[in-house]
């Protein structure tokens, strides 16, 4: 079962991970027994004469356990179902099912679990072999009605005083993509220089292992001098296919991006980032313009939390991003040096502020509990530990990547989609034969192709008409791009020199607020002096990134390290499209500060 650490319930201070010379804090070490509302409760290991939360009503030898044989309560919403039992339905009843699979899938944006053996209010009854194998023939035939395939995550025998085998099955449902509709997650990759972020994901995505030299990464590297040096120092993409039965679909001879797209029905984007702290302004514009679901911290097992660690930590946690952390080269040092380090970060991470609860995965059971637990909770925080060079461990990652749901509901996304196109963009090449390219993500609305959009703010604060010519999503081309979405497109002979990192492009109906003064609510983590009227720090709010000076500080003469105010801030070189409500970051030197925007001065166009 998941090994899971009690944590401190104290208020969060991210500044804890961000100061200079903080130090390491010990939480305690003892196991704990809550484990949120996830996913494993009260369930027996076949074979096993007790389990942590099995709940025995007879005596045989095993202890007493406080947690009921029992799920949370099934949710009207979401793409959790619970069934007793599918035994030969009726016509009538076939057809009700397989409505109701379409709706949970349409919640999950594509997948759905079912929970067979269990009644709606979550009792875990079970059920005897024969009623099981035909409740998953049942489950396989809906499957097939509405297009999706069938996984079976685990059985597990219910601990009951019946003298009958009765068991439970958990079971993912994923359906096959229909035109390009996969599920794709992003998950940004941090971690210090050196500790083997760029071969983790060499070695996942060309399904080689590592030769312990680093030939694993040299297919992500961008530059000449990233491959001599061996360090990143850019923002590169690698991504990770899985079909609808869970196998991972790029690891096959010379597949191309677009093949992997058209046979994959869940995609994992790795934002690869850099790891050196020179390099810091490119890892922090990747975590707050490309909008990653989820950031995978990794450790190197031999080095331990050094450098940039506690930084990337305390990044992903002001961002509200869900972490979870790859303790890699464990082929290097002996297992007492691997558990010092999960014990270094099990106290880092039961901090006050992180106030996380450390889940050690040991095992494919706690990878699929860790991947539910994970998304339900954002306390949760999965510790994998892996080898690169030797494979040990990295299914396990791999099961975990493929559960892993989206964060966010059909309903939601629908919202989003409603509301006028708005494309941030990141990036701008010029490609031979095609013209002017922009990259970036599709904050709300969709766009299609031969799109009329307006692109701003330029340096007077005007808007300029588009046409955007074609869509790429992944390397493969694509008609319509839906909220959330991060694609590229051209914009064939607009001239890039009005182009800049930061801007956006929006619908024509859109009457879009640019300002050069806003006022933000922040809080000051690190400051080696006084934070006054006049000071000039290096603001990050989404795809922006500019120096701003602070204007006037509300009810203060100055701020030190940890106080919190509203502060009135102006862009120096152009001005620029804000949101009230978006998330700020700001530095200069040791500075650092986080906050959101409060209120905005627009420009009178």
């Amino acid at each position: 079962m998941v090994r899971i650490m009690g944590s401190e319930g104290m208020d969060p201070r991210v500044s804890e991970l961000f100061g200079t010379g903080a130090g390491l804090k010990s939480g305690s070490q003892g196991l704990g027994s809550g484990a949120g509302n996830g996913f494993g409760l009260g369930l027996k290991k076949p074979g096993s004469k007790s389990g942590k939360k099995a709940k025995s009503r007879s005596s045989r030898g095993t202890k007493p356990s406080n947690n009921p044989p029992y799920l949370p309560p099934e949710a009207e919403e979401g793409n959790i179902e619970y069934k007793l039992k599918l035994v030969n339905p009726t016509q009538y009843r076939f057809e009700h099912l397989a409505t109701q699979l379409k709706w949970r899938l349409q919640e999950g944006r594509g997948e759905a679990v079912y929970q067979i053996g269990v009644e709606d209010n979550g009792l875990l009854v079970g059920l005897s072999e024969e009623e099981m194998r035909a409740s998953l023939r049942t489950l396989r035939r809906m499957a097939e009605k509405v297009g999706a395939d069938i996984t079976i995550l685990r059985e597990r025998e219910v601990d009951y005083d019946s003298d009958v085998s009765r068991k439970i099955a958990e079971v993912l449902v994923r359906k096959v993509p229909d035109d390009q509709q996969f599920l794709d997650l992003r998950v940004a990759v941090l971690g210090n220089v050196d500790s083997g972020k760029s071969t983790l994901l060499g070695v996942l995505t060309q399904g080689e292992l590592d030769n312990g030299r680093g030939r694993a990464r040299l297919n992500l590297f961008r530059h000449l001098h990233e491959i001599q040096s061996g360090r990143t120092s850019s923002i590169s993409f690698e991504i990770l296919g899985f079909n609808s039965k869970g196998e991972v679909v790029n690891y096959s001879e010379s597949r191309t991006a677009e093949e992997i797209c058209e046979s994959a029905s869940k995609m994992i984007t790795f934002i690869d980032l850099a790891g050196h702290h020179k390099y810091l302004k490119t890892t922090i514009f990747g975590l707050t313009s490309y909008c990653p679901d989820f950031a995978m911290l990794v450790v190197g097992a031999n080095t331990g939390i050094v450098g940039t660690t506690r930084e990337h930590l305390g990044l992903a946690m002001a961002l509200k991003v869900p972490i979870f952390i790859v303790v890699s080269k464990v082929d290097l040092c002996p297992c007492g040096t691997v558990e010092r380090t999960v014990r270094q970060l099990e106290r880092i991470l039961k901090q006050p502020g992180c106030n996380k609860v450390p889940t050690v995965v040991a095992s494919e059971d706690d990878a699929v509990t860790a991947a539910q637990q994970f998304a339900q909770s954002p306390s949760i925080t999965p510790i994998f530990t892996l080898s690169s060079v030797s494979g040990e461990s990295l299914d396990l990652l791999k099961v975990f990547l493929n559960i892993l749901p989206p964060l966010s509901n059909s309903k939601e996304q629908e919202e989003l989609m409603q509301q006028l196109t708005e494309f941030q963009v990141d990036e701008i090449y010029t490609v031979p034969d095609v013209g002017t390219v922009v990259g970036g993500t599709l904050y709300s609305g969709i766009c299609r192709e031969g799109e009329q959009l307006v692109v701003g703010p330029t340096d007077e604060g005007k808007f300029l008409g588009l046409k955007v010519c074609s869509i790429q999503r992944n390397r493969s081309a694509c008609r319509v791009l839906r909220a959330g979405q991060a694609a590229t497109l051209a914009l064939g002979s607009f001239d890039r020199s009005l182009l800049r990192k930061g801007m956006v492009m929006v619908s024509p109906q859109m009457n879009p607020t640019i300002c050069w003064l806003f006022e933000a609510e922040i809080v000051l983590l690190f400051h080696a002096k006084t934070f006054h009227k006049g000071f000039q720090v290096t603001v990050h709010i989404g795809n922006i990134r500019q120096t701003a000076v602070v204007e006037r500080l509300y009810g203060k003469e100055e701020l030190r390290t940890g106080e919190k105010a509203v502060v009135r801030f102006r862009f120096i070189k152009h001005p620029e499209y804000l949101k009230v409500g978006a998330k700020l970051l700001f530095r200069e030197g040791v500075t650092k500060g986080i906050g959101h925007v409060t209120s905005l001065q627009p420009v009178s166009l």
